[in-house]
Parts: structure tokens; sequence; C-alpha cells
């Protein structure tokens, strides 16, 4: 897990303004205090200032003092983001009574605070879904340029350390969309790549996998894996992307040559893109489990700031870790 303290690291020397609007949430207010202690990010907390203090009081917290706190029902700029959603969400038939009402909600202050630049990156989930923290992003905070697709990243740490960066592999999507088009699976590898450069700092070699490879099978969902490579190389044409390929054959060196020997990917791939969340989310875990492999995530990708959405049965380290990820992402974004 060497590759966290060096996300960890990143952060200090690039400090970002983290919002995390459930402030008033244990393991999120411990992460944060931690944060603060060890100068990880500037920490914004939302929730009732009182609440905040007496837990923090009660948990023996002693820097969460250095955060800003920002009380839902009357901070100083409640009148600014009730308009900028206004405006941004009145096409879609939102009242500005609407607006004031959201403006009062702590997800909905987050990505607002992030759309008006008064933060650079948000984390949530520990109480809520994955639906209510994505809500409000997509809405206030949107997809990135050339993106309109979101998806879900896993870091795979695995004992296996001829695979990957010495074992560790950027897997996507595992998260959020189900059964992409072809042109969203374009736009997942192309996002995770960039994750992978964002986060691990190696170029990205990225397999969009199958259960072929190079026309070893005939079916409509290897089509889809074809054209969606085809149309990766066109978004992003420095990326090393390639497919169809299989598992084995993206990974160990011997079958890649075997079976892809003109691919610059197979063999040596460090990001695996699989063609379905169904696909994607078993491969992980059982990867996770029968492998004893590390899983940090889900890192959201494709939106235009980062915001990372927590298991509701999250540590406090992954709160800690999700919040230099994030600070990563937005330092790569600002960078680009």
């Amino acid at each position: 897990m060497d590759l966290i303290k060096q996300i960890v690291e990143r952060a200090k020397a690039n400090k970002q303004r983290i919002v995390l609007p459930e402030g008033t949430e244990e393991r999120t207010i411990t992460a944060a205090d931690q944060l603060l202690a060890d100068g990880v990010a500037d920490i914004i907390l939302i929730g009732d200032t009182k609440e905040i203090k007496d837990l923090a009081v009660s948990l023996n917290l002693k820097n969460i003092g250095k955060a800003t706190i920002l009380d839902p029902q009357s901070y100083e700029k409640k009148e600014a983001y009730t308009n900028l959603l206004f405006e941004l969400r009145k096409a879609k038939g939102m009242t500005i009574g609407q607006a004031a009402k959201l403006a009062e909600d702590p997800l909905y202050i987050g990505c607002l605070m992030i759309k008006n630049g008064d933060a650079d990156g948000e984390i949530a989930g520990a109480q809520n879904t994955t639906g209510d923290v994505l809500r409000p992003a997509l809405q206030i905070i949107k997809t990135a340029p050339g993106i309109s697709v979101v998806s879900g990243a896993f870091l795979m740490f695995t004992t296996q350390k001829q695979y990957g960066k010495d074992g560790l592999l950027v897997v996507a999507d595992c998260a959020v969309t189900p059964d992409p088009t072809a042109s969203q699976l374009a736009e997942i590898a192309v996002a995770t790549g960039r994750t992978a450069r964002a986060l691990v700092g190696e170029e990205p070699h990225v397999a969009i996998l199958s259960f072929s490879t190079k026309g070893s099978a005939k079916h409509p969902m290897v089509d889809k894996v074809i054209e969606a490579t085809q149309l990766a190389q066109k978004i992003d044409p420095a990326m090393n992307i390639d497919g169809e390929l299989q598992a084995d054959a993206a990974l160990v060196p011997s079958v890649g040559q075997q079976k892809a020997p003109d691919s610059k990917v197979a063999g040596h791939a460090n990001v695996l893109v699989f063609p379905s969340l169904e696909v994607g989310n078993i491969a992980y875990k059982l990867v996770q489990r029968l492998g004893n492999a590390e899983a940090v995530g889900p890192i959201l990708q494709g939106m235009a700031a980062p915001v990372n959405d927590l298991s509701r049965g999250c540590s406090v380290s992954d709160v800690y870790n999700m919040v230099a990820i994030a600070a990563n992402q937005a330092i790569a974004a600002k960078n680009k």
C-alpha cells in the first residue's frame, strides 16, 4: 500500500479544499480530525455547528477547530447558492423556492461549493446512498468535457507482483453503469486510464476485456467491445488502449504475445475495463475475497470535479484515504 502513502504525500504538498457534507457522522468527523492533524487537506464540514463541536468534544478530537464548519441553516452564501442552483436547474422546472430548500441540503451545498469555486472536491456516502450522492453532483457539477457517463474505479492491490505495477491494477466500471453502450464503454476506458495516470503516476495501458481476443469468438457482446475500443482510441489517441482482450491475454506477457502479438497493451495491462457492471462487480469482489486483494474505492470518475462515494460500511481509514484520493484527482484536473 505504498501508493496510498504517495497519494497522501502528494495531497499534503498541494493542499486542496475537500468538503464533507456528512459533518456530524462519527467516522467522517474522526477522519477529518486526523486529516487536519496530518495536513492532508483543508477540510470543510457541513452540519449543525453545535452538534459538530459537541461531537468533537465527546470523541476527544483535538483538530476540528482547524476545519471550516458550514451550518446548512445559516451559512453566509445561502442566498448566492440558492440563485446559482435556480439558474442551473430552472430550465428543468425548478422554482426559486425549491432551490432555496435544496440549498439547505448538505449534499447539494457541497456540490454548489465546488461549482462556485469554494471547494475542490467532495466525499460522502457514509450515511447516504450512492443515488443521493450522485444526484446533486450530476445536476450541479455535471460530467467532464467529452464524457457523458459516470463510472466507478477501484485500486486493486493484489499479491501477484508480476501484474500491473507491482500487483496494482486499476479496474472499472465496478459501481455505477450497469450496461454501457459502446460509446459509454469507450468513455469509461479513457476515464479509467486518466484515473490511473492521476493516482498511480504510471502511463496507463488500458485493456477493454471480453471473452474473446482479437476475433477468437463472434458475438454481439464482442462487437460492442471492438467498437468501444475503436471509439476510445479516437477520444484519446495518445493513450495505450486495446481490446477485445481476454483477461489472461491482457495480463500475462506470454499469452498476450501468443494471442495479440501486435498489441502494445496485451500482456502489459495495468488498467482493466470490464464490458458491463455485472462482470466488473463480480470480478473485483472475487479477486478481493479469493485472491486476498485490497480494494480501494469506488473512485467516481467522469465528473467535472471529484465527488467520491463511500460505502455506508466504510471505516475511518476509508474516509481518510478517499479524501487524499479526491485531492489528487483535483490536482490532476487543475494540471490538465
